[in-house]
């Protein structure tokens, strides 16, 4: 049977220490909640005395999620603590996180204290903290540079004091991966608790060289059963551990015997909020939620890929909540890759066909870094304004502004027969597609909608890339016009086109 590894999800606290990160208390209850459905154990709330703010967050946070337990953090203080009790008063489960460094660096610089004086407060603080809570975890912060002998000795006096949980952070992110596992194989075999399952071992890592997930992963194959990480590997300096990096690695490694309660088809969705709500962009080659992750632009990749994905992707997209790998198509991509996009775009080739248009693939991609499907549309001698398009906008009418419903009036001429709607809808774009809509009656569901410009100015030339599903099927459109609104409908209308079969 596999052994349980509890995530402990810091985003809200030690991921939003980083500059500029900061949210509000509806931003974090958004989190929060998104955080519940993605299957976090423990959600650590905040720093109650740090702030009104952090205090109130970890207030609302505690009524707003049901099952995960509520952490707060604390130092080893009496005030500290007094200030996390009130503040998960409405939790359903609570925990209280509190410590004090560890180091000799930290006894002496920081402290100004004795080894021994450390352990008292450890102690003092844990048992304060079990007046109001059961459940206690106690962190020895710069573990990664305290001694083991020294720290076994902390980490034993605080578990018979009442600690459920030791967290054994390497704050600076030194430790190599071997280090960190003998590390925590040492406590778990010197400290009687943790054998007699009266508390578990918890790792937090830092990224300060690059090795936050490997440590991680080193400390859960000595015995750790919890881990401390954030979305996206945010957090102070180089960042966390990845949640999404440690769910992934157990669910690909299930020899490893270890599993997790992460729905991981959650895991993208939850990377993109952190993400727009931090304001903080994902690294394009970040692993599992970065853009190119699951992106294939060399030519033997991708027919590799296209022949069975296993060839060059260890993860199901699908797996992480992405609908489908991305084959990106540049001057190294080969003609599976170039026949793939083509029949997505609904053009089918003969041999003789592909063979020459991958010549002309092949002289654009060396004057341009990436090829669109406006590009390939071109090379094929297709246009977005063919006469053979059986839906065509003959005109468009928006009205918007503060204070102001959107509302669209559309004419389209279908089969040379005119056509003419109206709707009001949350934007101008989504007025003007609900009014599309109401002259063309087909099952579509908006998949993606891009915007890219194409020039600069204040008359710039904006192109729209939309993914809409029908019937089951993907189609792809593109439009270009100086107004966003007309590129958007024009887009979607070139979807349409594609549809193998036309009923309106």
């Amino acid at each position: 049977m596999a052994d349980r590894l509890y995530i402990f999800d810091t985003t809200l606290r030690d991921g939003e220490q980083v500059p500029g990160c900061q949210l509000n208390t509806v931003e974090k209850i958004q989190v929060a909640k998104q955080l519940e459905q993605l299957g976090v154990d423990v959600i650590e709330a905040g720093f109650p005395i740090s702030s009104p703010g952090d205090f109130n967050s970890v207030i609302e946070i505690s009524k707003a999620v049901t099952w995960p337990t509520i952490c707060a953090l604390t130092r080893a203080v009496e005030k500290d603590i007094d200030c996390a009790a009130e503040s998960l008063k409405y939790a359903k489960r609570k925990r209280i996180h509190t410590g004090i460094g560890t180091s000799d660096f930290h006894i002496k610089y920081k402290f100004n204290s004795t080894r021994e004086e450390i352990i008292e407060r450890a102690v003092a603080a844990v048992k304060y903290a079990k007046k109001y809570v059961e459940d206690v975890e106690f962190y020895a912060e710069d573990a990664g540079r305290t001694d083991n002998e020294y720290l076994a000795r902390v980490i034993d006096a605080v578990t018979k004091a009442g600690a459920t949980v030791c967290n054994i952070p390497d704050t600076t992110g030194f430790r190599l991966p071997n280090e960190y596992n003998e590390k925590i194989k040492y406590l778990y075999e010197h400290v009687d608790a943790f054998a007699a399952g009266k508390s578990i071992l918890s790792t937090h890592c830092h990224n300060d060289l690059g090795m936050a997930t490997a440590n991680t992963v080193a400390g859960v194959l000595g015995g750790a059963r919890q881990v401390e990480v954030t979305i996206n590997g945010i957090g102070e300096r180089a960042g966390n551990t990845s949640l999404e990096e440690i769910a992934m690695i157990f669910k690909t490694h299930p020899d490893l015997g270890i599993e997790t309660n992460i729905n991981t088809r959650k895991i993208w969705p939850t990377s993109r909020m952190v993400s727009t709500l931090m304001n903080m962009p994902v690294q394009p080659n970040k692993a599992v939620v970065g853009k190119n992750a699951f992106a294939h632009s060399s030519g033997i990749h991708q027919d590799g890929v296209l022949k069975n994905t296993s060839t060059y992707e260890i993860m199901d997209p699908k797996d992480v909540g992405i609908d489908e790998n991305s084959i990106v198509l540049t001057a190294r991509s080969g003609r599976a890759a170039l026949k793939h996009r083509l029949s997505v775009l609904g053009i089918e080739m003969d041999q003789e066909h592909l063979d020459k248009t991958y010549e002309k693939f092949l002289e654009m991609a060396d004057k341009k870094k990436q090829l669109g499907d406006e590009d390939l549309l071109v090379l094929a001698g297709v246009s977005a304004d063919n006469n053979e398009n059986h839906v065509k906008l003959e005109s468009l009418q928006v009205t918007s502004g503060k204070g102001v419903t959107p509302i669209a009036a559309i004419k389209l001429k279908i089969a040379n027969e005119l056509f003419e709607a109206a709707a009001t809808g949350n934007g101008p774009v989504d007025a003007s597609i609900k009014a599309l809509k109401n002259i063309i009656h087909r099952e579509m569901e908006l998949k993606e909608l891009t915007i890219q410009a194409i020039n600069k100015g204040s008359d710039d030339l904006c192109k729209v890339h939309m993914q809409v599903e029908h019937e089951g099927t993907r189609y792809y459109g593109f439009g270009s016009n100086t107004d966003i609104v007309t590129a958007s409908v024009e887009a979607y209308i070139d979807c349409i086109n594609k549809f193998k079969v036309a009923k309106i």
